[in-house]
């Protein structure tokens, strides 16, 4: 994939202890950087797969046709309770 520069603006405290933290990681603040971005992407893009799966999910209410044929009460033990 094609690189492209990217100019920041940050403060200079950050970018001192930045670097500081690359250098102890081996690695350069550019990289740091491309690999935080990269993170949240994947990030995005896992939780948009699971929500679309979740509201497949919903819409099919497997072995419902999407019909919900259960009450509220049905899913508690509303049973009566006994305390010793």
């Amino acid at each position: 994939m094609a690189k492209r520069n990217l100019t920041l603006q940050l403060d200079e405290e950050v970018i001192t202890s930045t670097k500081v933290i690359a250098v102890q990681r081996g690695t350069s603040v550019s990289a740091m950087v491309a690999q935080y971005l990269r993170e949240i992407a994947q990030d995005a893009e896992r939780y948009e797969y699971a929500k679309q799966q979740a509201l497949q999910l919903m819409a099919n209410a497997e072995g419902h046709g999407g019909h919900i044929d259960w009450r509220r009460e049905d899913l508690y033990d509303r049973g009566e309770r006994r305390y010793a």
